[in-house]
């Protein structure tokens, strides 16, 4: 996925910039090329892109979109929130097209430092600060609304009533992965009951073994549905829902490969394809506002929605009952029938 930035893209900076760079855990990807293009966007990560699946999918948008404009491209990794500062001050002194910040671990600093620079144009993925500079573009998406699908499917395929999730942090956005999927299976389930447990720690968002640990506590307590929205850590509920029989969630992306049998369904958001309009409006002059992506812009949605569900290998396949369910209770949600509780806005 990367390979080594020729250097004429960063020749102004001098060794100073090198070193920062350096101590920041910073990696380099592509530019198409023998010289450096006049367009170039830089990726900051809040972790280490790792096995992180919604990281992946960010570092593939911008990618992506740079490759069209004609843009070199470069990452950017953090290893903690200091770095996340000290790598946005570098990509600042950089001076590039487009800087992107994903997650909202750039809350803060996205409030303060496009503010200070109006002559750079900044994109914020996943989350938007409160206070939004003009040269500041924000993509959001109705996690919620895609996890309340799920719940549906997880309402009714549970065999015991008991289902869970697993996330990384009790934290009011990671919410809205949770509420709404325990409110899905309510939906058709009224007896259902959830239960949320955290990763926590120092590694909330790349943690498998705390993750296994907290899905076995679950299905310790009858559980026999597990949503995995522990990021980095999923494969550790994939490997606890295999070894007890229950079965699980995948998020991001189609995640039902890794654990063939097991996953029923994943919580799916096309950060990629969100994040790649993005930059390429921006690069065409088109900057600020927010725009956000929910079902009716086929922003979120889970497998079951997909016309390649049959070789998905997701579980889900196999009961197309649930699905029809699904696309139904999708449909309703469009139409604005059913409303689904947005935890970040309550």
């Amino acid at each position: 996925m990367r390979t080594t930035l020729k250097t004429g893209l960063f020749a102004s900076t001098g060794a100073a910039l090198a070193l920062v760079l350096a101590a920041c855990g910073t990696s380099s990807s592509t530019e198409a090329g023998s010289s450096a293009p006049s367009k170039s966007v830089i990726l900051i990560s809040p972790n280490p892109v790792g096995a992180n699946s919604f990281l992946q999918l960010g570092v593939k948008g911008a990618e992506a979109a740079a490759k069209e404009i004609g843009a070199s491209f470069k990452l950017y990794e953090s290893k903690d929130p200091n770095s996340i500062a000290q790598n946005l001050d570098a990509a600042v002194r950089a001076k590039p097209t487009i800087i992107v910040g994903i997650s909202f671990s750039f809350d803060d600093v996205f409030s303060t430092v496009p503010k200070q620079h109006p002559d750079l144009q900044f994109l914020q993925v996943d989350s938007c600060a409160k206070t939004q500079a003009p040269n500041l573009t924000c993509v959001s998406f109705k996690e919620h609304e895609a996890a309340y699908l799920a719940g549906v499917e997880a309402g009714l395929l549970s065999k015991s009533g008991q289902i869970g999730v697993v996330a990384p942090l009790d934290t009011p956005f990671m919410h809205r992965w949770i509420e709404p999927f325990f409110a899905g299976a309510k939906s058709v389930n009224p007896k259902t009951a959830g239960t949320p447990l955290y990763v926590g720690g120092s590694n909330p968002f790349s943690d498998p073994a705390r993750a296994k640990s907290q899905t076995q506590t679950l299905i310790g307590r009858g559980t026999d549905v597990v949503a995995a929205s522990a990021s980095g850590g999923n494969q550790g509920v994939f490997e606890a829902v295999a070894a007890a029989g229950a079965k699980s969630f995948g998020v991001d992306v189609n995640q039902c490969a890794q654990s063939p049998g097991n996953i029923i369904d994943n919580v799916i958001k096309h950060v990629d394809v969100a994040e790649s309009a993005a930059i390429k409006d921006i690069a065409a002059g088109k900057t600020g506002g927010t725009k956000v992506y929910g079902l009716a812009e086929g922003g979120v949605g889970v497998n079951a929605l997909d016309g390649d569900v049959a070789s998905s290998q997701c579980t889900v396949a196999s009961s197309p009952e649930v699905i029809a369910k699904v696309k139904q209770v999708r449909d309703d949600i469009v139409a604005g029938k059913v409303a689904v509780a947005d935890p970040l806005a309550g």
